[in-house]
């Protein structure tokens, strides 16, 4: 695979995951035209040459490509139900609050379903959790700065939801109706 067109005049060309750069020239001067081996005599081609060795260089290895794709998908995973949003909408709400006050001020949810859903945030590094050594025991949770992130751009599905509600509402009805009738 090739980097941009396959036929442009002057133009230099990288093959993708190697060191190898084409130049190809004008069709006016030859019809099927093969590629030919880059000469590096010009400074311009040696400073193009040099940019695209340092981002072969510095490109992932396969292996992290599938670790972050892995990690991708996991967050996803975890960050995408429910309970997760509910709990970084109220944190960002009100701030640091008590385990207690969290349970209350997410309608609906249960206390093993919330202490599981804050341990995940907690192992990810979304919630800073605080234990104070009284009794009776008091907990505590914060958002921490990736927490917040996390809820700033989910944000974007909230402005994404209320500009298109009512394109969203029209398509549910009308597949309502295909699927009823």
């Amino acid at each position: 695979m090739r980097c941009g067109p396959q036929r442009t005049p002057d133009t230099l060309h990288w093959e993708v995951g190697t060191l190898e750069f084409y130049t190809y020239q004008p069709e006016s001067v030859k019809k099927n035209v093969r590629a030919s081996p880059l000469k590096t005599d010009n400074r311009r081609g040696h400073r193009v040459i040099k940019a695209k060795r340092k981002i072969v260089a510095s490109k992932p290895r396969v292996q992290a490509s599938r670790e972050l794709e892995n990690l991708v998908r996991e967050i996803i995973e975890r960050v995408a139900d429910k309970w997760t949003m509910l709990i970084l909408e109220v944190l960002e709400e009100h701030g640091t609050i008590r385990f207690t006050r969290l349970a209350e001020l997410v309608a609906g949810i249960s206390q093993k379903m919330l202490t599981k859903t804050v341990r995940r945030m907690e192992y990810d590094g979304l919630v800073k959790r605080t234990v104070f050594p009284v009794i009776p025991p008091r907990v505590e949770y914060e958002l921490t700065d990736l927490g917040r992130s996390l809820g700033e751009a989910f944000c974007g599905v909230w402005i994404w939801a209320e500009r298109h509600r009512e394109a969203i509402i029209r398509a549910r009805k009308a597949f309502q109706q295909r699927s009823s009738g």
